[in-house]
């Protein structure tokens, strides 16, 4: 038999990082260890009751189950333009700049489909999130890393980029709140980014899952002025209405460009289940209380164990960061992330994210998720503090 060989590009990407960990993770499990999980950031309580109802309730309908247009259901895109005026102040025409997505993470790959040709380039921060460097050499986009700069904020260094070679460049990802250095964003940056976007004809794609979690002023790119005509921004339902699984997400733009997005999209999927764009509608709806107590007060309080476990590994960190995450610089007798990440594993069974995963920006930084409840956390603190 002739030998199988799979297409090139798999050469150019491994597994995930956490698709490999948590493989061991599950094998410690499975030998008793009861490994405590810090490196998801996946919440662990359920979306509100009105969510669930909906899901449920439409579920038993007859003509809820068939395909469904790309575009999704009216109801859900009327209902993200009223979310994005209520928390953003930001109006977006229902019809022609909203696109529902089976995830964010999968939008990442439509975006990438519709403005990147093989040899394009595309400017990937470091550090960042590793899907956005894995999808672009999968389709043969050819990569410039950027650094953030950890002394102002982990923003990007325009003089830098200004200096750049970036006359093939095509696309910008960026992501603010950040993940994962917890860096908020401002207007400020978001309007050097546009300008810089418009004058190198560059798409600046942003992807803002983590705006509600733990901070006060959620923000958006599309905020500025003119930013339609050149910025996309991906949002989600995963983080911050407790929907990882459900896989939903947005995009938003103007009509051009979400339109480039729908033709690759309606050639890789089929449309998004009607329960869930009608549970997903409910959702948005979430009441101001609902959002304080699971998105503000919940993660606030958690954080406080966060913060105790950084000090007890002697980490340092910022205490402005916002989102899901806690994000700290190691100390300087190890020699890298990975190092630290695997003593506090394979000697307290306790899983925290090294941050050279995200870029060798980040080596010398681990990385605490909060999607764990507090009884957990002080567990995983007193097992850290005995070794």
């Amino acid at each position: 038999m002739k030998t199988i060989i799979p297409a090139d590009r798999l050469n150019t990407v491994e597994e995930y990082y956490f698709s490999r960990k948590l493989k061991e993770v599950a094998e410690m499990n499975a030998t008793g260890k009861n490994v405590i999980s810090l490196g998801i950031g996946s919440p662990d309580l359920p979306p509100s009751e009105e969510t669930i109802l909906a899901l449920n309730e439409s579920a038993k309908e007859s003509n809820a189950h068939g395909y469904q247009t790309h575009v999704g259901i009216p109801n859900l895109r009327n209902t993200f333009a009223d979310w994005y005026k209520r928390w953003y102040n930001v109006t977006l025409d229902p019809n022609k700049e909203i696109q529902p997505l089976i995830g964010s993470k999968e939008g990442i790959l439509h975006i990438s489909l519709a403005f990147l040709n093989p040899g394009d380039g595309v400017l990937v921060p470091n550090p960042g999130y590793p899907t956005y460097t894995s999808v672009s050499k999968m389709i043969g986009a050819n990569i410039h890393s950027y650094n953030l700069d950890e002394n102002n904020n982990w923003q990007p260094d325009f003089d830098a980029l200004e200096k750049m070679d970036l006359s093939k460049v095509k696309l910008m990802w960026v992501n603010y709140p950040n993940m994962p250095t917890g860096a908020n964003g401002s207007l400020d940056l978001f309007q050097k980014l546009v300008d810089f976007g418009k004058k190198h004809g560059i798409v600046i794609a942003h992807d803002n899952p983590y705006s509600l979690i733990l901070n006060e002023k959620p923000l958006s790119i599309l905020q500025i002025e003119g930013a339609k005509d050149i910025c996309i921004e991906l949002n989600s339902m995963s983080k911050s209405h407790n929907m990882p699984g459900w896989r939903v997400g947005f995009v938003s733009s103007n009509a051009q460009f979400i339109q480039w997005v729908l033709k690759v999209l309606s050639n890789i999927e089929s449309g998004i289940f009607k329960s869930m764009q009608l549970a997903t509608v409910a959702a948005l709806k979430n009441s101001d209380e609902w959002h304080r107590k699971n998105n503000i007060e919940l993660y606030a309080s958690r954080r406080q164990y966060a913060e105790a476990i950084m000090e007890e590994l002697g980490c340092t960190y910022d205490k402005n960061q916002v989102g899901m995450f806690l994000w700290g610089k190691i100390p300087t007798n190890y020699s890298g992330s990975e190092e630290l990440a695997d003593k506090v594993l394979y000697n307290a069974n306790v899983f925290i994210t090294p941050g050279f995963i995200f870029g060798d920006k980040g080596n010398r930084y681990i990385r605490l998720s909060l999607c764990c409840n507090e009884e957990m956390l002080k567990e995983a603190l007193e097992r850290i503090k005995r070794i």
